[in-house]
């Protein structure tokens, strides 16, 4: 039986997954509804914007659930060859490769954020929307890979080979 903290970070990543799915239906209603808009003689400011913002925060929102659902792309040649005890804890090692990577990449994206927060930072478009809450994307997104990866490597500990 997989701890209740696995099941919890699982039923997160599949929650951001989900938010990210919706976001990426918006960029594509507000992309086709301005290609309609333009065709009707219209001009438009932030409809592309808009779009990268929900594309840029869905892709990170997305990451633990590719991650739970072993969506990553992966070189496992070397494991698949690799005898059981090997492959193991090889396994083990990518998996804190991958968390340290990530909660590196979570600490500078945070960094990130709370400058441009400080600064007020905007874009140089007619638009002009604060960027930090699209920076804001990149530390909780690979926040919540770095706690995808451990659970997965509680997992592992507890029921050695369930990916």
């Amino acid at each position: 039986m997989l701890p209740a903290f696995v099941r919890a970070v699982f039923r997160l990543s599949t929650a951001c997954a989900a938010l990210a799915a919706l976001m990426l239906l918006a960029a594509a209603l507000v992309i086709t509804w301005s290609v309609f808009y333009r065709a009707m003689g219209a001009s438009t400011y932030w409809e592309i914007e808009f779009s990268v913002y929900m594309m840029v925060a869905s892709l990170f929102l997305a990451s633990p659930y590719c991650l739970a659902t072993q969506g990553h792309v992966g070189v496992d040649l070397l494991s698949h060859y690799l005898p059981k005890r090997l492959a193991r804890p090889l396994a083990i090692a990518v998996g804190l490769a991958g968390l340290a990577v990530c909660l590196y990449l979570a600490y500078a994206g945070a960094e990130l954020t709370l400058h441009a927060f400080a600064r007020g930072e905007r874009t140089e478009s007619a638009w002009a929307p604060l960027k930090w809450p699209l920076f804001l994307a990149m530390p909780v997104g690979l926040g919540l890979t770095a706690l995808q990866y451990v659970a997965d490597l509680l997992r592992e500990t507890v029921e050695p080979g369930a990916r």
